[in-house]
């Protein structure tokens, strides 16, 4: 099951008719040669009709790329550029665009070489403002051939969320939990996003679940399964039923996506699940993740909202934790202290009870649901998928809107500690710098609920990037301040 944006970006080249036209269209072609060696030539096309001043050419390069099957639009002023034109491109490319320049390659070679490109591209974004066209302009986007196709490659995530977004829907099961009002989910800003929702409740989805009673498919599941797991298949009496839900979500997601190619599930996993399903359902949303298509816990939308957004970023499995608990003295220094060079207040332990993809566990089980357990039967609890997440370079952030439909969101890049964590569920001992005051100060500051996503690498830059595109005013774009730097709410005289 496809869930991820396939990229193809369009290279439209453009010229300012005072300027020399080839100076535009060879430096295209470099650049184009430049993206090639790099990163391949799967991803790019070069369009061949440079828009020299024109609005016909802007035509004729619009339908070029469209019929290319291009999703995503790089403008390249190759010299001044024609701000008219290059702008009206961008306002009729239907997704995500973005604006580089072109340097000027040798000192002997400023008079007829000369493109002006770095005053050209104050002339676009001026244009852009006032047409009121997105588009992705990069911390400095003038360079060489070699320069602009890195450029390009940065902004490949950002193309892949916007796209993904656009065509997304989030499938909805239940009412969040009782007392669990962090997971409410204002609803205008999903769809100021572009992002469909569709909500059921829990016995349509116990419905469907019945329907696959004594599915064929199922012992296929389960073989799958139990390769998986390996020798931590420490339930294997309780596959059957996992496998046969596990094929109810990815059948509903088949006929109820709808127009939209992109699929995000929120699911309610308690209190009623586990008595009436007699399973934890986490095991099956960790499966699901892996295979890119995100599953949040207790019907968290914009968790799963946050989950997608991750996934198409870094084209690779998220995970979706609680900000949990403290890391006790007597660990920080026993494994920690003069290790790491972090303080204990900068660590915390992320958990959530098993729904983590096994690829991020350094080991995993499958086990019962010791906090439910501890309230229900053990027999009904099982089903998660517990083990220490995998050490590494982790980005922790979360889109959210507030009850009053404002969209904020925060990003802190740190990494979980290679530190046996002595406990259950999927979880890991994470640092984060200045962790402490980000969560003083932006989380708590920021009303942010308990659940935050985890994408594995340092995937700040492009998450910063796409909550901009995508409308997140820049201050309310939390992170973690480094030491020295205030918080606006910060105690001035704080130690």
């Amino acid at each position: 099951m496809s869930n991820m944006p396939e990229l193809k970006i369009g290279v439209v080249a453009v010229s300012r008719d005072c300027f020399p036209e080839s100076l535009s269209v060879t430096r295209r072609e470099n650049l184009i040669k430049a993206y090639k060696e790099k990163y391949g030539e799967a991803d790019i096309y070069e369009c061949p009709i440079c828009i020299v001043e024109s609005e016909i050419h802007m035509v004729q390069a619009l339908e070029d790329i469209k019929n290319a099957g291009c999703n995503a639009l790089v403008v390249y002023l190759g010299n001044f550029g024609p701000e008219i034109a290059e702008t009206l491109l961008a306002k009729h490319f239907d997704g995500p665009k973005m604006f580089i320049a072109a340097a000027e390659e040798r000192g002997d070679n400023l008079v007829q070489g000369r493109g002006d490109a770095y005053c050209g591209m104050l002339n676009a974004s001026y244009n852009l403002k006032l047409r009121n066209v997105k588009a992705y302009i990069p911390e400095y986007p003038v360079g060489n051939a070699e320069e602009c196709a890195d450029m390009i490659a940065e902004f490949r995530p950002i193309a892949r969320a916007v796209i993904g977004l656009n065509s997304l829907k989030i499938i909805s099961f239940g009412p969040r939990p009782l007392n669990f009002l962090a997971c409410n989910a204002p609803i205008q800003q999903l769809y100021n996003l572009g992002v469909e929702i569709e909500e059921n409740s829990e016995l349509d989805l116990f419905e469907a679940f019945h329907k696959h009673d004594g599915d064929e498919r199922i012992p296929e599941i389960v073989k799958e399964m139990e390769e998986e797991l390996g020798a931590g298949n420490k339930k294997p009496e309780i596959l059957a039923k996992l496998a046969q839900y596990e094929l109810t979500l990815k059948d509903w997601v088949e006929e109820h996506r709808g127009y939209r190619k992109y699929v995000a599930i929120a699911g309610k996993c308690w209190p009623a699940f586990q008595t009436q399903f007699g399973f934890v359902p986490c095991y099956v949303n960790s499966r699901l993740t892996a295979q890119g298509i995100p599953v949040s816990c207790e019907v968290d939308i914009y968790g799963a909202l946050s989950e997608f957004i991750g996934t198409v970023v870094s084209e690779d499995a998220v995970t979706l934790l609680d900000i949990n608990n403290t890391v006790p003295n007597d660990m920080y220094k026993e494994d920690i202290e003069g290790k790491f060079p972090y303080t204990q207040k900068d660590t915390f332990m992320g958990f959530h009870c098993g729904n983590t993809a096994s690829s991020k566990l350094s080991f995993c089980e499958m086990k019962y649901q010791m906090i439910m357990a501890r309230a229900l039967p053990e027999e009904v609890t099982q089903g998660t998928l517990e083990g220490d997440i995998i050490p590494g370079d982790i980005t922790f952030f979360r889109l959210q809107s507030t009850a009053d439909c404002k969209l904020r969101a925060y990003i802190a890049q740190g990494e979980v500690l290679p530190v046996p964590t002595r406990s259950f569920g999927s979880i890991g001992i994470f640092a984060i710098p200045e962790m402490g005051r980000f969560y003083r100060h932006v989380l708590i500051e920021g009303n942010y609920p308990h659940h935050g996503a985890v994408a594995f690498g340092k995937w700040g830059k492009a998450l910063f990037e796409v909550f901009k595109y995508i409308g997140v005013d820049v201050s309310e774009i939390g992170y973690n301040q480094p030491k020295g730097v205030r918080y606006p709410t910060e105690n001035p005289w704080n130690e």
